[in-house]
């Protein structure tokens, strides 16, 4: 009975030193992580805060009424010019997020897979764009794009045209050629993760079984690298909605996005509970379209497995 009681009174012991241990370990990570919760929360949840509360107030020049309304709102919901602004920046966004991931799941597959020693050579490579600035990568698309751009002179080289067109700047094509190039490495960085921890054995595997290299691709690795290819759409396509230097420098006319009537409204236009509402708006309809596109990835993964 003694030496029962003395195992028991051992273990409980044990376990309020370990239930100890525990507690001050988390303790440290929370403690650890805490600076860097309350530098988010002020320099990202606050000012999302201050833009939903403008929202729902109206002003007059610099005059704001803090009175509860929804009259923003549903300026921006039935106003044509809104609403086009918005639908044609989702479809930019959406399509710009899809040539992208497309363009650069090859990219990585070959570095993951045919990289050898050299994946991080690869992979620096991938990354020189981004040691210039952001505007000036959008200038030299705005150069090769131009009337008498290099575009235009290869093809007037080529016979193709006998004069410069002016159909490759200033549109929607040329706001989703740019953005495009702009995005692609942010692309390529997740899939290639996702790649590097797709197992090799697998692979065997499915060809022992009699998988060819596309069924094999199909069934095995595509469904494993979902992941990446979701973290790479969400990764492009949420900032591209709200770019504003882009349309600005090629869009023109045909190229603005819902990013320009935002900046409108909180400057020229003085209003800054109307561009509060359509931030708002676009933050909520892009919230839906990335888990609706999350929840059909997966779907779809499930369904090849």
């Amino acid at each position: 009975m003694t030496a029962a009681a003395e195992r028991s009174g051992a273990a409980s012991a044990h376990r309020i030193r370990r239930g100890t241990l525990l507690r001050s370990e988390q303790a440290q990570g929370i403690a650890l992580i805490s600076p860097t919760f309350l530098y988010a929360l002020i320099l990202l949840v606050a000012p999302v805060l201050v833009v939903i509360a403008h929202s729902f107030w109206t002003q007059d020049f610099l005059t704001i009424d803090r009175t509860f309304t929804l009259e923003q709102y549903r300026i921006a919901l039935t106003e044509p010019i809104y609403r086009d602004l918005l639908a044609r920046s989702l479809y930019i966004s959406l399509t710009v997020s899809i040539l992208t991931v497309f363009l650069a799941y090859p990219i990585a597959y070959y570095i993951s897979f045919h990289g050898g020693a050299h994946k991080s050579l690869w992979l620096f490579v991938i990354t020189i764009p981004f040691w210039t600035s952001y505007l000036l990568r959008v200038m030299s698309w705005k150069v090769i794009l131009g009337y008498n751009g290099v575009l235009n002179s290869g093809l007037m080289g080529l016979g193709i045209i006998d004069e410069p067109s002016t159909s490759f700047l200033y549109n929607t094509n040329a706001v989703i050629i740019t953005l495009t190039h702009a995005w692609a490495a942010f692309a390529v960085l997740p899939i290639f993760v996702s790649l590097e921890k797709v197992d090799r054995t697998l692979l065997e595997a499915a060809k022992d079984l009699g998988d060819g290299p596309i069924r094999s691709f199909l069934r095995v690795t595509l469904p494993l690298t979902l992941p990446g290819v979701i973290s790479a759409l969400l990764i492009v396509m949420i900032p591209t909605v709200g770019d504003y230097v882009t349309p600005k420098l090629v869009g023109g006319k045909d190229g603005v996005m819902i990013a320009t009537a935002i900046e409108t409204q909180f400057k020229r236009g003085a209003n800054w509970p109307l561009g509060a509402a359509l931030s708002v708006i676009t933050m909520t309809v892009v919230t839906v379209m990335a888990a609706s596109i999350v929840f059909v990835i997966r779907q779809a993964g499930r369904r090849v497995r």
